[in-house]
């Protein structure tokens, strides 16, 4: 085989080179990597949940000061639902079976206390006398409280229900897994037929699948083995499948399809797999970085459940970046003589001036500013929603699928209780120099919170066994989800609670799951602005280094904030505001809030994904804009060559995100929604539409910079080293056209 014409060869193509001639000790490696993931998950794995802490919020005050005065008020709760056919205030059956669950509820591990609906002092039944409802308390968080602790206090609430009574257990500590394997199932589906469309190959095709699942499978292994040691939020295995096989697909596929073009201009099978690697591989690298930095970014957040959410992505696109340069080496070496075998449709190479890339560019270029005005007006109709109301809080339990105990529960108790009573408020009172609480003034705080409006009920204050910090519960009238209870929380944090204590030395604090929901709405909301500036401007800066342009960096930052705002704008339109009945279509049957986190996670996972397209497409245009400087025709060569992968990867990623969509976990479904419809629309409408208009109008100026910044930025090479017989077809036409005699 020929070597490299580089005399000092890289090492991602000295990599490549040793991948090519030792296939099966590298994918031997990759097997082995694997088993040894798995036994460690299978004796070390930790298990995920979720972990609300927001650092310098009143809820983690409150939450911290009962740590420390009062744990046992400190821990998550249950709440047992009893629905009987007949009043249970006068069913001495019912009673008994009631009061033989409180007695067996209060011996179970980390159980403090449960409150008995039948308390005659705080008695927690109904008007009609058909809805009871019992708390367990246990001592600490959700997160970390043993899961044989919750599966006892199931089988007690199961082994409870029978003839006349049904029992449903809900609230904070029950966590009812959503089903998993469908979505990726779904997905994967989807990215077969679409290969099978672009490549026409059955060995084609199946590549990418290989090397995703294969990315997945050690990305999932890897992440529990880390989850002993990182609290990993609930929704990370789903984001990890659903990153792991978008990108993976993704990555594999530009790889392949560079692989295939060097085969067509007739490279050498080990020289094509080197190129390859080289170039595409070498663009894979630099966009999964772009990625990992962007999911990383959400650290800066300081919100640690959302910044282990970016750990959890980073994770899945770390893996599946060494899968797309480490595994698919040796593959395309073992297998690339066969790829155009077992064919369902020939794949008949084109010029690259016949390709839909170059004659939809050449299209554009005749009215350029037509079509982006076009196109923005149809990116403002699509944002919209987000753009004139978003609403961000928590989508609690009621929007929980339909049929779910969660859902069960939550409904009954909203009936029974009225709707504030599935999202009670904490009140913490702490006695500053540790002197021992008034009664009298926890009775005048309760009754001025009692007369605020939009209170439905405030229980007795509890008090510690040292008499310095009590407990209050506030019942909203208003559900958890409604605006009203956001308002409600403000007026007692601002306005009553602190005139009712006045300049006691008492510290005051309002917490629960309701509290903690909307302080994670409001760090997010003020700190979104700065982590979209960190995240762009350091795109902006690499891509400089990159492509030695200004307007290019800033046209891809702008480009890629227009997708984000799309994307959640249809998210929006969906799950707040049921636009045209597509949440039910999909299984969300009751509207809400989008959650307060899912924001700034999909504009980080979109922004790195984004930069994906925006390097693999501006790549082969700066390629092509070295070899003539001609902006005109290095947009339509550079769309011709690498268009139609662009949106086939852009299709198959939207395709795995919007799969996620048919599954049982709200945050999952709106995300996949928002990630699907955002990426869609980025690779078919950015890049297809915006991007050329946009370059066109630019003309020359796409490729200034300031001969002082030129200086002192860094060359980052991302292209790798081109085949010199690239450009051969469309030089031999320009020779033909320019022999030509003028008529």
């Amino acid at each position: 085989m020929a070597e490299s014409t580089s005399s000092s060869p890289g090492g991602l193509k000295r990599w490549a080179r040793f991948t090519t001639r030792h296939p099966w000790q590298v994918i031997g490696g990759w097997i082995a990597i694997a088993m040894v993931l798995a036994l460690l998950a299978g004796t070390v794995g930790g298990s995920f949940a979720d972990r609300f802490a927001i650092p310098g919020s009143e809820s983690q005050q409150a939450l911290d000061t009962l740590r420390a005065e009062f744990p046992a008020y400190a821990g998550d709760s249950a709440q047992i639902v009893f629905h009987s056919d007949t009043d249970i205030r006068s069913d001495t059956a019912i009673q008994e079976r009631i009061t033989a669950f409180v007695e067996q509820a209060a011996t179970l591990p980390e159980v403090t206390y449960v409150a008995s609906p039948l308390d005659p002092s705080t008695p927690t039944i109904s008007a009609d006398g058909t809805i009871a409802y019992a708390t367990v308390l246990y001592d600490k968080q959700s997160a970390e409280i043993d899961p044989a602790s919750i599966d006892q206090l199931e089988a007690l609430v199961h082994a409870t229900a029978g003839p006349g009574l049904e029992t449903i257990a809900g609230g904070s500590v029950i966590q009812e897994l959503p089903e998993t394997g469908t979505s990726e199932l779904i997905g994967i589906v989807a990215a077969i037929i679409i290969l099978l469309v672009a490549f026409g190959s059955i060995i084609a095709m199946g590549l990418p699948i290989v090397t995703a699942i294969a990315g997945v499978g050690i990305s999932m292994l890897l992440t529990i083995v880390l989850a002993n040691v990182i609290d990993f939020s609930s929704i990370t295995t789903a984001l990890v499948s659903m990153i792991g096989l978008g990108v993976g697909i993704d990555y594999a596929l530009f790889i392949i399809n560079r692989f295939r073009e060097e085969q067509e201009l007739g490279t050498p099978i080990e020289d094509a797999v080197v190129r390859a690697t080289d170039t595409a591989g070498r663009a894979v690298l630099f966009a999964g970085s772009l990625v990992i930095v962007a999911l990383l970014g959400l650290f800066v957040i300081g919100i640690p459940f959302i910044g282990l959410v970016g750990l959890g992505g980073a994770i899945a696109v770390f893996v599946s970046m060494l899968v797309a340069v480490g595994l698919m080496p040796p593959l395309l070496r073992l297998l690339g003589p066969s790829l155009e075998r077992w064919t369902i449709h020939k794949s008949v190479h084109k010029p690259v001036d016949q390709t839909f890339g170059w004659k939809n560019t050449e299209r554009i270029q005749k009215h350029p500013a037509v079509w982006l005005v076009g196109a923005l007006l149809l990116a403002a109709v699509l944002a919209w929603p987000a753009l004139s109301g978003a609403q961000l809080g928590t989508a609690d339990s009621g929007t929980a699928p339909a049929g779910s105990d969660a859902r069960v529960a939550y409904d009954l108790i909203a009936e029974g209780f009225g709707p504030g009573s599935n999202g009670p408020l904490l009140l913490v009172i702490d006695s500053d120099d540790d002197r021992q609480l008034s009664i009298d003034s926890l009775n005048v705080l309760s009754s001025a919170i009692a007369e605020t409006p939009n209170v439905a009920a405030v229980a007795p204050a509890a008090l510690n066994p040292a008499g310095t910090t009590a407990v209050m519960t506030v019942i909203p009238l208003s559900a958890p989800q409604d605006t009203a209870t956001e308002d409600l929380i403000d007026t007692l944090r601002n306005d009553v609670v602190p005139a009712a204590l006045g300049d006691q030395a008492l510290d005051a604090s309002i917490g629960g799951a309701t509290a903690t929901f909307i302080d994670l709405a409001t760090a997010t909301s003020e700190r979104m602005p700065y982590f979209i500036i960190l995240v762009a401007g350091l795109s902006v800066l690499i891509l400089m280094m990159v492509f030695r342009s200004v307007l290019v960096p800033i046209k891809a930052a702008a480009a890629t904030l227009l997708s984000f705002a799309v994307g959640f704008g249809i998210m929006v339109a969906i799950f707040q505001e049921g636009a045209f009945g597509l949440n039910e279509l999909i299984g969300a049957d009751r509207t809400g809030p989008i959650e307060s986190f899912l924001p700034i996670i999909l504009f980080a996972i979109l922004f790195g994904l984004s930069m994906d397209y925006e390097i693999f497409l501006v790549s082969r245009v700066h390629e092509a804009w070295l070899h003539r400087q001609d902006n005109g025709w290095a947009l339509r060569h550079g769309l011709g060559a690498s268009g139609r992968v662009v949106l086939a990867a852009g299709a198959i990623m939207a395709s795995v995100f919007l799969s996620f969509a048919l599954g049982d976990q709200r945050t999952i479904k709106e995300l996949g929604i928002g990630l699907g419809a955002a990426i869609l629309f980025d690779a078919l409408v950015v890049r297809m539409f915006i991007v050329p208009a946009f370059m066109s109008l630019a003309g020359t100026w796409n490729w200034w910079l300031p001969a002082w910044l030129d200086r002192v930025l860094p060359k980052l090479n991302v292209d790798g080293e081109p085949n010199e017989h690239e450009f051969d077809e469309d030089d031999q036409m320009l020779e033909q056209l320019t022999a030509m005699p003028a008529d």
